[in-house]
This record gives structure tokens, C-alpha cells and sequence, in this order.
């Protein structure tokens, strides 16, 4: 009897998460691997024998060993629930708007800029202050996308996650934004990495305003230039 249900039950997990995985939009397929990635390093975390390694190369403060590495590590760390929770559900959110505007190569390569270029923002305003705190979360590369998505879109209607009966534009949504972090880099908050959100919120209008067309539109050059290096690397080998 247990031989001729088990393979039933695996046909049907199966066919639902196929089904599942087919209903899903372009967008949200692309950020499923990110999510993943997420949610494996805060396993991490709970690992008594890597928090060294975590806090070293999975946490962003200029005054660290490890100072490149964590430029990007760091996007997909959360050490909270709640903080990885909050962040991948607004990734969730934007992610069709997103991909649908960008493409899924072009979102990749732009979300992982983000994490980069917000950890950057953060190091300087740490540096300029002189307060050396780690940092960590993907709030920075979230905050390019919703930036991009609501420079695109300003008109589109947004709402709270707990209030959904209170909507508001996009555009306004950035507008404050763009204060709220604005008034803690300057008066010196620290609910938040405000610089790093800051500086993904100014990437992500800067991107889809201007760097579509100077850098991804033009990207060709670059493209078959390394692929003329691969080849002439692999003719080498080959000899």
C-alpha cells in the first residue's frame, strides 16, 4: 500500500510546484534565486562557527580587513528575520515592474551595481562622521529598484504592507523617501543605514533616466572584446 502511494505523492508535489514555479511572472522567477541567496546566508548566521567569518566578510564598515568583498557580500546578509522579511517582500513586489523595464540580464547586473555602489555611499558617510558601524541587508539594491521603478512609473498607485487601505503615487513615495533618509544622514540617525539607502535610492533615478542609455545600450564594445579575449585565451590552452 506504501509503495503505491509514495510515488503518487511525489507525482503531485511535483506537478504543484511545477505549476507553482509556471505562474509565476519573469520577474518574480528572477529574484527567486536572490531570495535564495538571502535566506542561505542567514542561515549562516545562526552557525556559531562562521559568525567570524560572517561579521568579517558579510558585514560593510570601512574601518574592516576585508573592505571590497563585503561591498557586495554584504547586499544579500541579514542578521534579522524581520529586516530579510521586510526586504524581500518589496523585492518581491517591484519585481515584475522591474524586470519588465530592464530586462532580466540588465536587472541583474544593475541590482548587483546597486549593492556596490550603496556600500560605497555608506563607506564615505561613515568615514566623513567618523562613526565605524557594520552595516548589512539588501535595503540599499531595494532601494535602486523601487527608485527606478517609481521614476518610470511615478503615477502608479502604492500602498503600505499594513495599511493597505491608505495609497499614494510612486513619485510622492520616492519624494519621501528621498527626505526620510536625507534628514537622518544629516541629523545623524541610526535606525538605519540612511547613506546607503540614499545612495541606491540616487542610482536607481540616475540608471533609468540616464545610465540605460550610457552604459547598457552601449555595452556592445565591451561585450565583444571579452568575448575576442575568451576565444584567443582558449586557442592558447588548446595549443
Amino acid at each position: 500500500w506504501l509503495d503505491k502511494i509514495r510515488p503518487q505523492k511525489r507525482g503531485d508535489f511535483r506537478k504543484q510546484v511545477n505549476s507553482w514555479w509556471n505562474n509565476l511572472t519573469e520577474g518574480q522567477r528572477t529574484v527567486t534565486g536572490i531570495i535564495a541567496a538571502n535566506v542561505f546566508v542567514f542561515c549562516l548566521w545562526r552557525l556559531p562557527g562562521m559568525r567570524r567569518i560572517m561579521f568579517t566578510y558579510f558585514t560593510s564598515d570601512p574601518s574592516s580587513r576585508a573592505l571590497c568583498s563585503p561591498m557586495l557580500l554584504s547586499t544579500f546578509s541579514h542578521f534579522s528575520l524581520f529586516h530579510m522579511a521586510a526586504n524581500m517582500y518589496v523585492l518581491w513586489s517591484f519585481s515584475s515592474s522591474i524586470v519588465s523595464l530592464l530586462g532580466c540580464e540588465q536587472f541583474i547586473a544593475v541590482y548587483l551595481s546597486a549593492g556596490v555602489i550603496s556600500t560605497f555611499v555608506s563607506y564615505v558617510a561613515k568615514m566623513a562622521t567618523g562613526r565605524f558601524e557594520p552595516s548589512l541587508g539588501a535595503s540599499g539594491a531595494i532601494m535602486t529598484v523601487l527608485a527606478a521603478v517609481c521614476t518610470k512609473m511615478p503615477e502608479a498607485k502604492l500602498a503600505i504592507i499594513f495599511l493597505p487601505m491608505f495609497t499614494f503615487t510612486a513619485g510622492n513615495a520616492l519624494k519621501a523617501i528621498i527626505a526620510f533618509d536625507t534628514a537622518g544622514l544629516v541629523l545623524g540617525w541610526r535606525l538605519f543605514d540612511h547613506a546607503a539607502h540614499l545612495g541606491g535610492a540616487l542610482f536607481g533615478m540616475w540608471y533609468v533616466t540616464y545610465g540605460h542609455e550610457l552604459i547598457w545600450k552601449n555595452r556592445e564594445p565591451l561585450v565583444k572584446a571579452w568575448h575576442e579575449m575568451r576565444t584567443k585565451n582558449t586557442g592558447k590552452g588548446g595549443g
